[in-house]
């Protein structure tokens, strides 16, 4: 077992009153690393044996953890790996976009268990509240009585400062400015009966990737996730940081140039919102995107520039990002099938190559793991992060 694999989280207290801290550190080493036995935990943890073996009882008690098959080795009894429980916890993750909205519930491993998806030209609250409502009480009718009373809270994924991004395809933007006045987390609350978090949508789609995804290959990358707009998150020493208030990894953000020359973001140049645009200009329908996976192949003669378009725009992008700090990769996922996100990876791959690149090292252009889902599946993780798992810390190792 590498013990660079969680490099971030720090060694166990042996101290007297913090089996808090301990349990967390245990559950956060499964979650990163997988199965494996005590001893291995022990070793990681920089616990002792029997501090570690008191522990994984209790957690076992709890029904947070169990038992996977006996591995045999060469000499002495065999080993027991543990592992997270699948059904140890539950939580719920709402991703409210510009252009759909959706409702996962995940188990401990982070496994969607139930999905709900709502779509619209724009986003209003009221539609949205009574989404999110029928959805939690529906879920929770077909759980198991038990399992629903394992359910630790409602993490919500929504873009930062989304009044401030007027609606183009449709003329009036009221609904987007109706959500400034929004108590959004008090609101929630209210409706589900569960605590509430709230995180901008692209670092939840990091923490999802981080968490469950590639993320785990990497200690220090960025990563951008291409929805309705384009977002992104930054992950350094196996965290996901985000910044003094939350904003940090505004990628989309980052400056351009449009096609007269003019000063734009990359939001502007690298969005699906372009491709939509594209569409309404031959009279099609752009909610067929959100709505009908097939429908990226089939308007091929659409999605190829834009693609092409998008590729540029990352690939400057990505240098621009690895010139403020030393990135060994770039994760690239998004609202759009998986065949998609594969040919935009090449293009940057290729588009990466072309540019100048004095006084950088180029990173690695990977694609992400997740998916479209990815926003409400790190919504998720966190209710579970906080009531179970150990916060990574930042260091300098």
């Amino acid at each position: 077992m590498d013990d660079g694999l969680v490099r971030s989280i720090s060694t166990g207290l042996s101290q007297k009153g913090v089996r808090d801290h301990n349990e967390r550190l245990l559950l956060s080493l499964l979650q990163r690393n997988g199965p494996m036995p005590g001893s291995d935990l022990a070793r990681m943890a920089g616990l002792s044996p029997p501090t570690v073996s008191g522990i994984l009882r209790r957690l076992e008690t709890e029904s947070l953890l169990e038992r996977g098959e006996p591995v045999r080795g060469k000499v002495g009894k065999p080993s027991i790996p543990m592992r997270l429980a699948s059904d140890g916890a539950f939580s719920f993750g709402l991703k409210i976009g510009r252009r759909s909205a959706e409702l996962v519930l995940i188990d401990f491993n982070g496994t969607p268990r139930q999905e709900r998806k709502l779509t619209y030209a724009v986003p209003d609250p009221e539609d949205i509240f009574a989404f999110l409502k029928d959805g939690v009480q529906s879920i929770v009718q077909e759980m198991n009585p038990l399992d629903a009373k394992r359910i630790c809270g409602l993490g919500i994924a929504a873009p930062f400062e989304m009044w401030n991004w007027p609606d183009t395809l449709a003329a009036p933007g009221e609904a987007y400015r109706l959500w400034k006045e929004i108590d959004l987390k008090g609101v929630a609350t209210h409706l589900t009966g569960l605590p509430v978090s709230i995180m901008n949508d692209a670092t939840a789609a990091c923490q999802a990737e981080h968490t469950y995804g590639r993320g785990k290959e990497f200690r220090d990358y960025a990563y951008f996730f291409i929805g309705a707009f384009i977002g992104g998150g930054i992950v350094l020493n196996n965290s996901v940081f985000e910044g003094r208030q939350g904003n940090a990894g505004a990628l989309g953000s980052l400056r351009s140039i449009g096609p007269n020359g003019e000063s734009m973001q990359l939001v502007d140049m690298a969005s699906i919102h372009q491709l939509e645009l594209r569409l309404l200009e031959v009279d099609l329908d752009p909610q067929q995107l959100w709505t009908d996976p097939d429908s990226w192949h089939s308007l091929a003669r659409l999605v190829d520039p834009w693609l092409g378009q998008t590729a540029q725009e990352l690939a400057k992008a990505a240098l621009s990002t690895c010139s403020v700090i030393d990135f060994e990769a770039i994760l690239i996922d998004g609202a759009f099938p998986a065949s998609v996100r594969d040919d935009l990876v090449n293009r940057v791959r290729r588009y990466v190559v072309t540019q100048d690149t004095r006084g950088l090292i180029p990173p690695r252009i990977e694609a992400g793991s997740i998916g479209g889902k990815a926003r409400a599946i790190g919504a998720a993780t966190r209710p579970i992060g906080a009531q179970f798992m150990l916060n990574a810390k930042l260091d300098s190792t």
